[in-house]
């Protein structure tokens, strides 16, 4: 019986000594490994060159174990192991460490919104537990690693905002629970892989803002999961793949400002689509009747293309519509009278720059939620419909280049409903057919004005005084019409005034010397009028001038042998100007409205181009000019809108120059 006990003791020791040994081995391992993510830590913080705000100050602490660092945290299981490193804006400057492969078992990386630079290393590719990796919003250079396709475990990869080149490596592709890829806003060339249409797993695909060329793979149409597809602001070409109308989870589909061309595919089966941008292209051919259908539709963009034909009625029917943007194309037809009705929740209607008819809606009215609302260049006509007024929450109205009508008090109404629309930003009625006095109303319209434009129409009587409530305006043209009388003093409390034409009027007297005090002044056109008297010395400390015949130094006997038909004041850096006949004044009237598409470009805030008459003894021509700084193409002041061309260049057709963007008004000889 002792033998038998202590034949079974001696095994029952022997495992106990192995299941020792095996736990000291695995204690030592925890500890070696747990002094290599130590040393993995320090080694990303002896790179990290700037940490303002003490943003790593708690790295410096020896008695601080290593997980309680700022922005590190470690595991439950293995409590001594790192698994995230979060360190989002903190303003770091300096390069990734390649040890950060050392964290072996790291899950999420986010080092997103620094100032970071160097390249990705490629040693992160060997991270086979990490889910999670942001290094957006850097300055990070070189090529995608290849290395990141072993990451098989990556759920999202967020490489957006640097200045990484390059191609995109087909390595991604092996990436097969990836979720979200973002790599927006880089310098990445050349053509998309094929193979990252085997994403199955894909959610959202963003590819804005890079450099890559060639065709849109068809191989997207297999991304059945796909929610949100963005390739903006590329030189892709070819049409787009038929393949993408079979991507029913599809939400956003934005393919703005490439080279695609063609038609535009039937979407008509993607039941959760509600936003679809395919503006600034070359696509053609009529906008798909199809469309109509797609009930979750709330923002359709296909604006600077070149669509014909007249727009489809079914579009009327999208009642969640909130944004439709068809500018800039050669659209027919008018705009159905229930427009308002139909489209309830409308709150921008972009249709500058077709061939539109017809009159302009009432019922638009009935969209209460309407804050933009842009029809210039077209040919619409009759009268401006006073319901806009109801419009209160209206900020942008742009009607210019129509043939509407005002040939009595009665149709001037609509500047008296327009002042309950107290929010009121931007009003540009030129080149239409708007006659009489002014309306004494329009002092009453919105002090959040920044831009009024009513020039060339045939609008008499004289400037007010009450001008001075537009405490914010910026641009003020009135130019081409009958206006009569002074320049109205309080015009120099407009302190905020960049842009000032009021040529071609009849106006007379002296020019006020308190026009000096327009310090912002940038571009200031008189001409054409019947002043007396010098320039005054106020204007000339601030601006220099150019005129057929100057005044300056004139007496009142000389005035009538030496007065200038035509006065240009600008900034001494960027005087360009150009002179009109001194022996008769043109009648000024509606120019047809442009059957050729525009290709102006028309971004926020910023006038680069306007359409402006420059006078000759016979006709009257269309010029495209540029000026610069008030931020918004008066014919196109939509919100967010991207141009096709680059604003700060010249564009055909215009005098250009050293700054394109601050070239004068009128240029050019005649």
């Amino acid at each position: 019986m002792e033998g038998f006990f202590r034949a079974l003791f001696f095994p029952i020791i022997l495992l106990y000594v192995i299941s020792t040994a095996r736990c000291t081995a695995a204690a030592a391992a925890g500890i070696k490994q747990a002094a290599s993510d130590r040393a993995a830590l320090l080694s990303f913080k002896s790179l990290v060159d700037d940490a303002p705000f003490g943003a790593l100050s708690s790295w410096n602490n020896g008695s601080l174990h290593y997980c309680s660092w700022r922005g590190v945290s470690c595991g439950r299981s293995h409590p001594d192991r790192v698994t995230a490193l979060d360190l989002k804006s903190l303003r770091l400057a300096g390069i990734i460490s390649p040890s950060v492969a050392n964290l072996t078992f790291i899950q999420r990386i986010d080092l997103s919104d620094n100032m970071l630079d160097g390249s990705i290393p490629e040693e992160v590719g060997s991270l086979r537990r990490l889910r999670y990796l942001n290094l957006s919003v850097n300055s990070l250079r070189g090529a995608i690693p290849s290395s990141l396709g072993n990451c098989s475990n990556l759920r999202l990869l967020n490489l957006r905002g640097n200045n990484l080149n390059g191609e995109i490596p087909p390595t991604l592709s092996r990436l097969s629970d990836l979720q979200v890829l973002l790599l927006n806003q880089n310098m990445l060339q050349g053509t998309i892989p094929d193979s990252l249409g085997n994403l199955s797993s894909l959610l959202i695909l963003s590819l804005d803002d890079n450099s890559l060329s060639g065709a849109m793979p068809p191989s997207f149409g297999r991304l059945l999961s796909l929610e949100r597809l963005e390739i903006q602001f590329t030189n892709l070409t070819g049409t787009i793949p038929p393949t993408l109308t079979n991507l029913s989870a599809l939400n956003a589909l934005a393919l703005r400002r490439n080279n695609l061309h063609g038609e535009i595919p039937h979407f008509a089966k993607l039941p959760f689509l509600s936003y679809l941008d395919c503006g600034s292209n070359h696509l053609s051919g009529t906008i798909p009747i199809s469309l109509g259908r797609l009930s979750s539709l709330e923002y359709l963009l296909l604006g600077m293309n070149n669509l014909t034909g007249e727009i489809p009625s079914s579009l009327y029917n999208l009642s969640s519509l909130n944004t439709l943007e068809l500018f800039y194309n050669q659209l027919e037809g008018t705009l159905p009278s229930d427009i308002g009705n139909t489209l309830p929740n409308l709150q921008v209607l972009r249709m500058y720059g077709n061939q539109l008819g017809g009159q302009i809606p009432a019922s638009l009215s009935n969209a209460s939620e309407l804050y933009d609302l842009e029809l210039s260049l077209n040919a619409f006509h009759g009268t401006i419909p006073q319901s806009l007024g109801a419009l209160q929450s209206l900020l942008r109205l742009t009607l210019a280049f129509n043939r509407l009508e005002a040939r009595n008090p009665s149709d001037w109404s609509f500047i008296t409903a327009l002042t309950n629309c107290t929010s009121l930003q931007a009003l540009d009625l030129r080149n239409n057919l708007l006659q009489g006095m002014m309306p004494k109303s329009l002092v009453n319209l919105s002090t959040s004005l920044y831009i009024l434009v009513l020039g060339n129409n045939q609008i008499s009587g004289i400037i007010p005084s009450e001008i001075e409530n537009f405490i914010n305006l910026t641009v003020l043209d009135m130019s081409v019409n009958d206006l009569r009388g002074t320049i109205p003093v309080e015009i120099s409390h407009l302190w905020q005034l960049q842009y000032l034409d009021l040529s071609n009027n009849m106006l007379s007297g002296e020019i006020p010397p308190t026009l000096g005090k327009l310090t912002r002044m940038d571009r200031l056109y008189l001409g054409s009028n019947e002043f007396e008297g010098a320039i005054p010395p106020t204007i000339s400390n601030i601006m220099t001038y150019k005129s057929k015949n100057p005044m300056q130094g004139t007496t009142n006997t000389e005035k009538h042998n030496h007065h200038p038909k035509y006065l240009t004041f600008e900034k001494e850096h960027q005087i360009r100007t150009c002179t009109t006949p001194s022996d008769s004044r043109p009648t000024p009237s509606s120019p047809p409205a442009p059957s050729v598409r525009s290709k102006r470009p028309h971004t926020i805030y910023q006038i680069h181009q306007q359409v402006k008459l420059k006078f000759t003894n016979q006709n009257q021509i269309l010029r495209r000019t540029q000026i610069g700084k008030w931020g918004r193409d008066l014919i196109g002041v939509g919100h967010g809108v991207v141009a096709k061309h680059d604003v700060a260049g010249a564009v055909e057709g215009d005098c250009g120059g050293d700054d394109a963007a601050h070239a004068a008004l009128d240029c050019g000889g005649d």
